[in-house]
Parts: structure tokens; sequence; C-alpha cells
């Protein structure tokens, strides 16, 4: 299950060495015996390049910005900017750990957070019924005031078409409510000043009962959705022959996170209360059997983040780890093991000292980070953007009040982002442009955290 059904939490207090055990990350051996290519290529997608340091005749990685804008003076790129590279390079050397900034803050908790792909609007979505849309370049001033329908328990997910006309939100309840974000309208009330279209995803021939969505995504070009949910199942929705047009039986337990691998929709991932993530390629889905299974996780998945090469991707988990995949290690079953863990439930408990040096004997990812908690909700987890830091860093929410930021190919935690909040954050979102990342909590504030201002000036000309 994604919610706990207790009293509003308590501050919490376990102190840091204590919940990770005494180390912020753990990095596969296998990896540091063989060097997997998915951080080979981190490391060359987040700089610096080949021609930057010939232009500037230096072999290391440390350069100094000043030696960077050198490099870009003398056209080391051959097009008179930064490279892609050398661009993300430089930007992903500032972390947004500046602030914060406050947003918004509301009588219930924060559930959702995400901006819009052009980072010109970031959605927030609450428990008391309410999204806000906010327009970022217009000083974070409330585009759409949103009211939401027909709600249980709290808004589970929320997720912004890639053209921003259209907004989709969730609950635990198997009907969707689509929204037209793109009118001028503020005020956005269900059916009254507004048609919140429901789309029902219990109309399908297998389904006989209700059931509540965890995790809903639209695909690249707009034209799909993507549904995990509590009766174990994946969903896909055609908006435009407006019709549910698959239903896998994905799971033994809910599927907490569903994700498009890339932009072609071929490939989707999956993420369940039995543990697993799971693989499916819907060109050969006739057996209604996954194209692989990846095991590694020693509790339930809360939240999958793709790479988007169709390779790659994240997942928290309750086990209070991150970690990551290479599908081409996937295995057509899971492997069976003892589960000693079972027992235990983090809607209602601390994870137990005991289970935090446990691994899964038959562990297929190629790291797993550690340093953040993971209770209570169903707490999400990103890659850092591909522009400004080529990927190079893991972000995620966390219960104890912080944003944790790891290294992708070295495993440290580089920045935790705390002090202000005083409820868990549930999710978190990185600007796709510049170094800001916006935080939602149960504590009902959003807030804005940023780079400093001299940095600011540094880095305030990169193209």
């Amino acid at each position: 299950m994604g919610y706990g059904m207790s009293r509003m939490e308590e501050e919490y207090s376990e102190h840091e060495d204590q919940n990770n055990g005494g180390s912020n990350s753990q990095v596969n051996n296998e990896f540091l015996n063989t060097h997997n290519d998915i951080f080979h290529m981190t490391q060359i997608r987040s700089g610096p390049s080949e021609s930057l340091r010939k232009s500037i005749g230096t072999s290391k990685d440390v350069i100094s910005t000043t030696r960077l804008l050198s490099g870009r003076e003398i056209n080391s790129s051959g097009n008179g900017k930064f490279s892609s590279v050398d661009r993300a390079f430089l930007l992903g050397r500032y972390l947004p750990v500046d602030g914060p900034e406050i947003v918004d803050r509301m009588d219930s908790r924060a559930y959702v957070s995400q901006f819009s792909a052009d980072g010109s609007l970031f959605v927030a979505g609450f428990q008391g019924s309410h999204i806000r849309i906010y327009d970022v370049d217009k000083g974070w001033k409330v585009h759409r005031d949103i009211h939401a329908r027909s709600l249980r328990w709290t808004i589970s997910d929320a997720s912004l078409s890639p053209d921003q006309q259209f907004l989709v939100y969730s609950s635990l309840a198997p009907i969707i409510h689509i929204v037209n974000v793109g009118t001028a309208a503020k005020q956005s009330y269900a059916n009254i000043t507004d048609i919140h279209d429901g789309l029902d995803f219990s109309q399908h021939e297998d389904v006989r009962y209700t059931f509540g969505i965890f995790s809903v995504k639209f695909s690249s070009d707009g034209r799909e959705l993507v549904a995990g949910s509590n009766d174990d199942s994946i969903y896909v929705y055609d908006l435009v022959a407006n019709k549910l047009t698959l239903r896998l039986p994905a799971h033994h337990s809910d599927v907490n996170t569903v994700a498009f691998a890339d932009e072609t929709g071929h490939l989707i991932y999956s993420g369940s209360d039995d543990n697993l993530c799971k693989v499916w390629d819907r060109r050969c889905l006739s057996t209604e059997e996954p194209a692989g299974v990846l095991t590694g996780h020693l509790h339930g998945i809360t939240h999958i983040d793709s790479r988007g090469d169709g390779r790659c991707f994240i997942s928290n988990g309750k086990d209070q780890a991150i970690k990551m995949w290479d599908i081409r290690k996937m295995t057509s079953n899971a492997d069976s093991y003892e589960d000693r863990t079972s027992n235990w439930d983090y809607r209602y408990s601390r994870y137990p000292q005991q289970y935090k040096q446990l691994k899964h004997p038959h562990d297929q990812s190629i790291a797993t980070y550690r340093g953040h908690s993971v209770l209570r909700t169903l707490i999400r987890c990103y890659f850092s953007p591909a522009y400004s830091t080529g990927q190079k860093y893991i972000y995620t929410g966390s219960y104890d009040s912080s944003v944790c930021i790891y290294d992708v190919v070295s495993g440290s935690q580089v920045a935790k982002l705390k002090g202000y909040h005083q409820l868990a954050i549930r999710d978190c979102s990185w600007h796709p442009f510049d170094p800001m990342l916006v935080s939602s909590s149960w504590d009902g504030r959003v807030a804005k955290w940023s780079r400093s201002s001299c940095q600011q000036e540094e880095t305030s000309d990169l193209d």
C-alpha cells in the first residue's frame, strides 16, 4: 500500500548515522570491477569534453570556471558556444542548495511536484482536493487553481501533457480526471466553472470491482496514459479513441509506479509492493508476460524514473534504498528467496536496524544509493536534468523532511537539503534548465531551493 492511515506524523528525529547505517551509498562491486557503460556514458555526458581539455591544455576534471570561459572564448567547441557536454559540466557544479524561498503554503499535505518540460509551469497537488499550477516566469503567480473532483483519500498523482494544455489527476479510485488547463480562467471548479472529464479505468471485461490508482503518466506524444493501480495491474488509456486499450495483471501486489521507458512508448517500467521491477514490451504482449523482471529490492517499490534511453532507470524502495537498473540484466522470472523482513510495515514503524545490512541474494541492480528515509508514503526519486547536469545526479525526497542528492557514478551523497520542512517530503522536482529545485512536503509547504546570487552571476551566460 502507498498511503499512511495513522495520525499526522511527529517530526522525524532518528539520527542520520542510524538512518543510513553508517554509509551514504553502496556501489555494486560489479560496477567497480567492470565499469558498466551506463556510468561511463554519464561521465561523458556530464563533461568536460575532450575538445575543451585539449584547448585549455589539461587532462584533469577539476577545471575552474575562468578556464572554462576561456575555452569558450577561443571557440573550443567549434560553434562559438559551450557544447552540451561542457554546459552540463559547468552548470552541474552549482547544486540548488541555497534558500529555500517559500512558494506556497496550504493547510493540507502536498503529494505531487512537477515542472513542465520547458520549466515555465510548476504543478503541486495537495491532499485537500487542490492542484495549483504556478507560472514560474511570472514570479510564481498561481496560473490555475484546480479544485479536484471525487477524491478518495488524496490526489495520488498528477501529470501535465507534453503540450501543457491538459492535466490529469488520480486518487484511490478507478477514475482519472482530465482538465483543460490551456484556457484563460484561473479558477477551475470541477463541473462548475470547468469540465473535469472522468476517464473510467474500470471499464474492462476483467474488472468487476473498484480500485485505486497510484501512478499516471502521459506518453511523450500526449496521446496515451499509462497507470498503475492497487488491483495489481497496469492500464493504458487511448485519449484519442477515448477508451481503455490495455489492462495487464502485472504484479502480485499494488503497482505503485509506472513509467514509459522512452519516447517511443513501446516499453513500460513498473514497480510494485511485490518488491519487483518489471519491463513490458507492448509489441509482444500476447501472453501477458513481461519482457523481463529485475530483482534486488527487499521491500516494495515506491517510484520509478526512466533515464529516457530505453535501457536505464532508477527505483526508490521501502528498503530505504534507490537502485539503478540496466534492463539488459533482466531475467524472464524472479528468483525465489527467503524473505526475512516480511513482517515489517513501512506505514507504522521505522526501518529495523538489523535489516539495513541485508542484501538480496539475487540483486540485479548495478548500484545502490542510501542515506534517505522511505516511510509512510510513496516517496519519489529522479535523475537530475540532462541539459544542466548531464543526468549525473539522482535526487529524492525523504521522510526525515529533507531532499538528498547523490552522485550517480561515485554513489556519494553530495548534498542534503534540510532544516526548513517539518514533515515528510514526498515529491520534489529539479528545473529542466536552471539550478533550481522545488520540494513539496506533508507540512503543506512548497519551497524553492536555488544557487546563490554570486553563483548566478558566474553562470548567467552559458550559451
